[in-house]
């Protein structure tokens, strides 16, 4: 039962990104990243869901460039799209990548590692991520080569050689980047960063906008955490999936708005014993409209929070 809900919830991560701005770009072959401040780079993933042709290239990348080096985000889903973001890298900057930040386990986010072992950098992730990656290792490599073929070839885990248990801070010369370790939340590893130059905040799968939120672990978790994001004022936010934006507050209140509603409503439909496949067609059913990939997400958020929810 653990191994599928484990399989459940792994391709509950693989949907859809969001929408990318408009802004000044470098373009690659298939690939872009868009300076959306001084020395932050993102590259937002594509519009896609398992069911349509995932292609490792889902979740938004970042790197930021500071005076002694580069510090990167999330590596994308293979080695070939790591591989597009060192080469972006290089158009921006010749100098050294210092960090690779893990924000979580998912593997959209991490199979893109590979392609930075040469530059021989520090490895940064949450203390749990390292067990995770190792739990989910055999589940991952299989999905990645059924939905990928060729593109899988060459992906490796590489595990953290920095551990974040509370908070860090990364030092790239000009600039410091905090990294936060999240309790139980979107999953069991979840770290943010916050650059303390442009006071941006990348805030990992914590956050999706336009895209329906995804849930993995513990759904009151990742409402609180969103919470805590609110305390504080960024000048920009670069979620997990979608696109960034300047007003953070309004996309942690949307995120916030959608979980909240899905836990009311199947905490009403457990205790109505309405069952499970119906709480799948009427959660959250007034959110319908506001999120993209609603129908497809909402039911795997479904069967990821009811059973947790039946045992309150």
């Amino acid at each position: 039962m653990r191994n599928l809900m484990i399989t459940m919830s792994m391709l509950s991560l693989i949907g859809l990104a969001g929408s990318v701005n408009v802004a000044i770009a470098t373009e690659l072959p298939s690939f872009s990243v868009e300076n959306v401040s001084n020395g932050v780079y993102v590259h937002h993933g594509k519009h896609l869901d398992i069911d349509t042709g995932y292609q490792g290239d889902i979740c938004n990348i970042s790197f930021v460039v500071g005076s002694k080096g580069v510090a990167v985000i999330d590596t994308g889903g293979s080695l070939k799209v790591g591989n597009q973001l060192r080469d972006a890298i290089r158009k921006v900057t010749p100098l050294p990548v210092l960090y690779v930040i893990n924000t979580h386990v998912h593997p959209d986010h991490i199979y893109g590692n590979a392609a930075f072992v040469a530059d021989k950098p520090q490895f940064v992730g949450h203390d749990k991520l390292a067990s995770s990656m190792h739990a989910r290792h055999d589940q991952y490599e299989r999905l990645n080569a059924k939905l990928l073929l060729d593109d899988a070839k060459g992906s490796a885990q590489i595990t953290p050689t920095v551990i974040v248990k509370t908070s860090l801070e990364l030092d790239l010369g000009d600039r410091k980047l905090v990294v936060t370790a999240h309790p139980v939340a979107h999953t069991n590893t979840d770290i943010s960063v916050v650059d303390s130059k442009t006071n941006t905040l990348f805030t990992g799968d914590l956050l999706f906008i336009e895209r329906t939120p995804v849930v993995e672990a513990d759904v009151k978790g990742l409402i609180a955490e969103l919470e805590k994001f609110k305390a504080f004022s960024y000048s920009q936010v670069v979620p997990g999936h979608g696109p960034t934006t300047k007003d953070g507050m309004t996309a942690f209140s949307n995120a916030q708005r959608y979980l909240s509603q899905l836990l009311a409503d199947i905490r009403t439909n457990i205790k109505q014993n309405q069952g499970m496949e119906k709480a799948m067609d009427t959660a959250a059913a007034t959110e319908k409209d506001k999120w993209l990939l609603f129908d497809v997400a909402n039911r795997r958020n479904v069967n990821t929070i009811y059973p947790a929810l039946e045992w309150e």
